[in-house]
């Protein structure tokens, strides 16, 4: 708490999260507010290196991102670290990149990724490209308050750097040509549909194969602040429009990518909607069977167990983390995995940023589609003919306080048996995952932001599914 004039004010609490700080606009994310996180990143990147800082300013094409941009410049220099401002919006891989190929010392992202178009958020990514980790933004919490503290706020500096202007998209597309096999795409005549959704990704995919000769269509290819009213986020529900334009031109495949291009979704020729599970397991096989990676996979605890099946099958080490792509870029930093990813359609490579990547996503998608010469639901069909079957699935449920007391009670127990399955091992990575004996689990996360549980279920049949997911939901509204 703060007084000014006498008069005491409670200020917001900003807490980051697993992807940075998010808030709705003109209600917690404000220019003051924002202006206390910069402080804070500031703060904390002065004292990992009190001269010569150099740290990267970008923004999605959310409202105000110009502005907000030029507040966070015009602070940086305050405490003599040289801005590097991106002039248009920017997706986030392409960012972190450019954090690695300029040897910057950090990126503050404006973004508020898939969520909905009131919102707005900070990305802070560390000097390697990856999204800063718990010890990291703890400390950044912690200067924020020191500065709510300090009377006397930050004093410019002597010497104020000026800010400087940079282009992120000629290095990120050179990166990835060396990733894509683009001539394959070519050849194999594909065609190709692409869904920025009014985001950052514009001008990305879609040139990068339309130089490369591939027959390319774009929907939403225009700046809106608003996403068309609704979430800017590539679920099955929102890719009508793709759908549409790829049945006028008879295209191979769809790829799609949220607010800030580090979400992929993907729709196979037929106007199947691909689960992001299923992706990742499919691109850990192509990766495993076209470049040979063996060195490791990893996956959240809430992922689908077809990943750990093929692990078995190529005998590959499987990493199991927490929720949060911070821990996955941990181990593409150690180079310990080929692929990493999350159900929530998230995932990178070895070699490449430690940070999702939906761009990369998609253009693989089509790489693995080119060159194996058959559809995604096929090559799918043909996983589970070799590993077996996986049903995956995610809900979430909006809980009472007293419904959500009572849950957080339960989460501390450690059941032997639920609704008749025999559970055969207990995992604690993140919330509570139950894992039975026929390979079927089921795995609670209680949000850090709203009153919601997420349930993810997995069984090997969707029968299975549909009453695994009937117990799951039971279990969390009935009395201890």
């Amino acid at each position: 708490m703060v007084t000014t004039n006498n008069v005491a004010t409670q200020l917001t609490r900003i807490k980051f999260g697993t992807s940075g700080w998010r808030a709705v606009m003109a209600d917690e994310f404000t220019l003051a507010n924002v202006r206390r996180a910069v402080h804070g990143i500031a703060r904390y990147v002065s004292s990992q290196k009190p001269r010569g800082a150099r740290v990267i300013v970008g923004r999605d094409p959310r409202f105000l991102g110009e502005t907000l941009c030029s507040a966070a410049a015009d602070i940086l220099a305050d405490y003599g670290i040289t801005p590097l401002v991106i002039t248009d919006a920017a997706p986030t891989p392409a960012i972190s990149y450019e954090v690695i190929r300029s040897h910057a010392d950090g990126a503050i992202n404006f973004t508020a990724s898939h969520n909905p178009p009131e919102y707005n958020g900070i990305k802070f990514s560390t000097p390697d490209g990856a999204p800063a980790l718990p010890e990291a933004t703890k400390k950044i919490e912690a200067e924020i308050a020191h500065f709510d503290e300090d009377e006397s706020r930050a004093k410019p500096r002597d010497g104020r750097p000026a800010a400087e202007s940079i282009d992120v998209r000629a290095g990120y597309l050179a990166r990835l040509r060396e990733i894509i096999d683009l001539a394959a795409i070519r050849k194999a005549g594909l065609k190709v549909v692409f869904d920025p959704l009014w985001g950052a990704a514009r001008g990305y995919p879609d040139s990068l194969l339309r130089e490369a000769g591939i027959e390319t269509a774009t929907v939403h290819d225009y700046r809106d602040v608003l996403f068309g009213g609704h979430a800017p986020e590539p679920d099955d529900h929102l890719l009508e429009s793709l759908r549409g334009q790829m049945r006028k031109m008879g295209a191979h495949i769809g790829i799609a990518t949220d607010g800030d291009a580090d979400r992929f979704g993907i729709v196979d020729r037929d106007g199947t909607f691909m689960q992001p599970n299923y992706v990742i397991a499919l691109l850990f096989d192509y990766l495993v069977e076209s470049r040979g990676w063996k060195n490791g996979v990893a996956k959240s605890v809430a992922t689908t167990n077809l990943v750990n099946a093929l692990a078995e099958k190529y005998g590959v080490p499987l990493h199991e983390t927490p929720v949060g792509f911070k821990y996955i870029g941990e181990l593409i930093k150690q180079d310990k995995i080929a692929i990493g990813g999350e159900e929530s359609a998230g995932l990178s490579i070895r070699h490449h940023v430690p940070e999702k990547d939906g761009i990369l996503a998609g253009l693989l998608c089509c790489e693995m589609v080119a060159r194996r010469g058959s559809s995604l639901s096929e090559q799918l069909s043909e996983l589970f003919n070799q590993v077996g079957s996986f049903y995956p699935r995610r809900e979430n449920f909006r809980l009472t306080p007293e419904v959500k007391e009572q849950f957080t009670r339960k989460l501390q127990l450690e059941p032997r048996e639920f609704y008749g399955r025999k559970v055969s091992q207990v995992v604690r990575t993140d919330g509570l995952k139950l894992v039975f004996d026929d390979g079927a689990w089921v795995c609670y996360r209680l949000s850090g932001t709203e009153p919601v549980v997420r349930v993810y279920s997995e069984a090997r049949s969707a029968a299975e599914l549909d009453q695994l997911s009937s117990a799951a939901k039971q279990w969390i509204f009935e009395s201890d």
